[in-house]
């Protein structure tokens, strides 16, 4: 039977009238599943490979979640990605049922990219600390304060903060998006991570005003004991996730989306690398790249809470039992109410033929930046 956990999080103090309101420390919960055997793990695979065959269902799983999920994801015709990736994936296989396993707002990405098609997810349980500490209403009060400016949300909210959004951007894609916008005179409302506010403030010179939100996983990182273990491996390069508090990020070799650090790992000739960001993308980053070492970077030392000790306790959540269950019984699909979803596809298409353009080298053509 899974055990229950308890999350401390933040959540800035409505109506969160500044930048750098005072927030409230809120709780939350988690499932923690059991483990299973290896016999048990073998027969739940083989069955989620019928399920999904009898089905037409393909499995889509983010980088954090459990090994087993992403091996199997892959094995069968899924994908292993993130958010943006993961829900633009399901969008366009023929495939009538997406299995996500993640945590909700991934769910609700889906949806609104795939209304036609059945999402299900091994648990609805599953959130995240910067969608929890972005309640739509408190943001939409902080937009309305500021009617000014661009609204700019990361893909790690609820589909109602998105639907109040002008742009969806991912950690991949931020920097590009905030560049262009801002070449054209626009003043951004970020929301909701400020570690990742404040690193895009910095990288682009944006007039930016951020929401004061957090993700447990990177908030925890710290910069003394990375330098410390840093000099321990000097060999080592060290991969951030913008998430990550400014000290922490100023000792990288190189930061970026979970899909730079990988790209980052193969790229960079060492043999060590110490990483800060959630321990599930340790799976992935030793699968690519069998002669090197990763190393998780630390959250402890002075000041440590160690809320999740740089492993989401939601994206926990998920597991191959869950995934049984759901194609078996038809429980958890997610649903989006279709006005609040159409209003939520705009942001996101937005981003969608801005990133497209940009890779064709023709941004200004399709981005729609002047309609922001």
């Amino acid at each position: 039977m899974s055990a229950l956990i308890s999350i401390d999080f933040e959540q800035p103090v409505a109506p969160a009238a500044a930048p750098g309101a005072a927030c409230a420390t809120r709780q939350a919960w988690a499932r923690v599943p059991p483990e299973p055997s290896r016999g048990e793990r073998d027969a739940l695979k083989q069955r989620i490979r019928q399920l999904l065959l009898e089905q037409q269902a393909v499995l889509v799983a983010h980088y954090y979640v459990h090994p087993d999920l992403q091996d199997l994801a892959e094995e069968t015709g899924g994908l292993v990605a993130d958010s943006l990736e993961m829900a633009r994936f399901g969008r366009d296989h023929a495939a009538r049922t997406l299995v996500v396993a993640g945590v909700r707002f991934m769910g609700e990405t889906a949806k609104i990219l795939s209304p036609g098609k059945r999402v299900l997810m091994p648990d609805l349980d599953a959130t995240c600390s910067l969608d929890l500490g972005c309640p739509a209403p408190e943001f939409a009060a902080f937009c309305d304060q500021h009617p000014e400016r661009t609204v700019l949300v990361y893909a790690n909210t609820s589909a109602a903060v998105k639907a109040r959004a002008d742009w969806v951007v991912t950690s991949g894609c931020a920097l590009d998006v905030v560049r262009a916008l801002t070449a054209r005179g626009h003043k951004i409302l970020w929301a909701p991570d400020r570690h990742l506010g404040d690193y895009i403030r910095r990288e682009t010179g944006a007039d930016l005003l951020s929401w004061d939100g957090a993700c447990i996983v990177h908030d925890e990182f710290k910069a003394l004991e990375l330098q410390l273990l840093r000099e321990q491996h000097p060999r080592a390069q060290v991969l951030v996730h913008p998430e990550s508090p400014a000290d922490v990020i100023a000792l990288a070799d190189a930061v970026g989306s979970t899909a730079a650090m990988l790209a980052a790992a193969k790229r960079l000739d060492a043999p060590e690398f110490i990483v800060a960001t959630d321990t599930g993308l340790l799976h992935k980053l030793r699968t690519q790249n069998p002669g090197k070492t990763f190393i998780a970077a630390p959250t402890a030392g002075n000041g440590a809470t160690c809320k999740s000790c740089a492993n989401c306790p939601w994206m926990a959540m998920n597991d191959l039992a869950g995934v049984v269950r759901v194609l078996e019984t038809g429980a958890n699909e997610l649903q989006v109410d279709a006005a609040l979803g159409e209003r939520a596809r705009l942001p996101i298409a937005r981003m969608l033929d801005f990133t497209a353009a940009l890779k064709n080298g023709t941004p200004a053509l399709a981005s729609g930046i002047g309609a922001a």
